[in-house]
């Protein structure tokens, strides 16, 4: 098999977090600088910078720095990425309704 399943892997991961998974849900309603992430999550420091590496370099969020604070928001493009993704494992839901699997 010569698929390169390593960026799709690397976005799961990100996504397999129960901290990361509520970082994205504060980021919808837009940016947020890393203070308000470490209270909402009631999370230290490095604990926050550790999820948010993994959520950046995975393409989903990107960070600006302002002062000594960085701010936080989803990529433009991170919604896309992570449906296209999700799309080459799945069928879609036309095909997939109704279907069994097995012996005739």
């Amino acid at each position: 098999m010569a698929a390169d399943y390593r960026e799709d892997v690397k976005l799961i991961k990100a996504l397999a977090d129960e901290n990361r998974l509520a970082i994205l849900e504060l980021l919808l309603s837009g940016e947020k600088c890393g203070c308000v992430l470490l209270e909402a999550l009631s999370i230290m420091q490095p604990t926050l910078s550790h999820h948010m590496k993994l959520l950046c370099d995975a393409g989903i969020v990107t960070g600006r720095k302002h002062g000594k604070w960085i701010y936080y928001s989803i990529c433009k493009n991170g919604s896309t990425v992570l449906r296209n993704m999700i799309s080459r494992y799945t069928l879609p839901p036309e095909s997939a309704c109704g279907q069994t699997f097995g012996k005739s």
